[in-house]
């Protein structure tokens, strides 16, 4: 396979007509998925990555269902554990800091939008300078996970429409339109944004989002989509 497709539009784009881009965090900007490693973490990581897997890949549609499935197996998980993860295992996928620095540079504003936790969504989108951040909060007690989440002021699961509303949420503040919208990511659940947005990015992705997105990046880092967007 080539490791960099087009499909809908002709090559380069000017960067200058975007205002914002949102991106997926795990797997997408960085190189785990924070939930099997944090089961990985509790001896549960086999049972825990079938579900992860079976709904990047598009096979159990329910995102919220699959979630809340996962976290149940992840109560009584020490806080410690998500500390071991974000100290060791969470690293920026190639090319993440150089991209999102470069649109940042350009004038864009930057979305992180994840069906992920707020514990490694805070620490991503500081070191990446982000504008705006929507993901999931694992409800805590007495240093352990109760299997729960926390109810935030928009809801309490981020899923895929969810992703697309905070995408279209954040163009309308900046005065945007959604075709001036950058979406990158890589499962089944980044595909309603990614779809809203005027460029679409698929990035190491699962073979459904690849065939949907404007651009597929299946090898090299995240800064290859400047070989389209000038």
């Amino acid at each position: 396979m080539t490791t960099l497709v087009t499909q809908g539009f002709t090559p380069p784009l000017r960067l200058a007509d975007f205002r914002l881009a949102a991106f997926d965090m795990d797997s997408t900007l960085i190189n785990i998925e924070c939930i099997d490693e944090i089961a990985a973490a509790a001896g549960k990581k086999k049972e825990v990555a079938a579900i992860t897997e079976a709904a990047m890949r598009g096979e159990i549609t329910d995102f919220k269902d699959s979630l809340r499935r996962r976290l149940t197996l992840l109560k009584g998980v020490p806080v410690s554990a998500l500390e071991q993860v974000l100290k060791e295992r969470l690293q920026f996928n190639p090319g993440a800091r150089e991209l999102c620095a470069a649109l940042k540079a350009a004038g864009l504003k930057l979305v992180l939008v994840s069906g992920g936790f707020t514990f490694f969504t805070r620490f991503v989108a500081a070191e990446l300078g982000m504008d705006y951040v929507r993901s999931n909060e694992l409800e805590i007690v007495d240093g352990q996970l109760t299997g729960g989440l926390v109810l935030q002021a928009w809801g309490e699961i981020c899923d895929g429409e969810e992703k697309r509303r905070m995408l279209l949420q954040c163009a309308a503040e900046i005065g945007a339109l959604p075709s001036q919208c950058i979406a990158v990511g890589d499962g089944a659940n980044d595909l309603p944004m990614m779809g809203a947005a005027g460029l679409s990015v698929a990035f190491h992705a699962k073979p459904k989002v690849r065939e949907q997105a404007m651009v597929a990046i299946n090898e090299g880092g995240l800064d290859r989509l400047f070989e389209v967007l000038r």
